[in-house]
């Protein structure tokens, strides 16, 4: 196993329960997260110095908590008052609630695989492919797509997994493209 990855398994009535923490996982997480509130915090300090109403402050506002993404906005407490008064603080403890929780994994499997490394890879696996389907919805601009029935979920499948493989391999078929291809242009 890798010296940054520390992985707890505990079977439980037919599944498996997978807690893991990953040191490059924190890392990455935390430099995200650091970066979204120092822009959100930046953005707070400008809109308190701005002669808007209270309207146009809550507009403002909002466009920022959008952009800081839920994560960040939730570690500060806003306070707008009825004159347009902003005024805000960093929650401390739910930060360290935050810091605490970052690169750890709580995961469930029906596999039951006694090599902690092996559950994470899949689940890492699971990951990426996740991350590839939406990377080619966006290529091929398609809309999210929400299936209720199994036939339906499997006729999704199989056009898209030959779609992500496409993407991520695309080596083959570059040969007969000149050596170029991606999925905007192979579509």
């Amino acid at each position: 196993m890798r010296p940054q990855l520390r992985v707890k398994l505990l079977p439980q009535a037919g599944e498996l329960y997978v807690l893991a923490h990953s040191g490059a996982r924190t890392d990455k997480e935390r430099a995200m997260r650091r970066r979204k509130l120092k822009a959100y915090w930046q953005r707070l300090h400008q809109l308190q110095h701005q002669n808007l109403t209270r309207d146009q402050l809550l507009e403002k506002l909002g466009a920022a908590r959008d952009r800081a993404g839920r994560g960040a906005a939730g570690l500060v407490s806003v306070t707008v008052t009825a004159g347009g008064q902003l005024t805000f603080r960093l929650d401390r403890a739910k930060l360290r609630t935050v810091r605490g929780r970052e690169g750890r994994y709580l995961l469930r499997t029906n596999l039951s695989a006694a090599d902690p490394e092996l559950l994470w890879r899949c689940y890492m696996q699971l990951v990426f492919v996740e991350e590839a389907f939406r990377t080619l919805k966006g290529d091929l601009s398609l809309r999210p797509i929400y299936h209720q029935q199994p036939r339906r979920i499997e006729a999704h499948l199989f056009v898209a997994v030959p779609g992500v493989l496409f993407k991520h391999y695309p080596a083959p078929a570059a040969q007969g493209a000149g050596g170029r291809l991606d999925a905007a242009s192979g579509v």
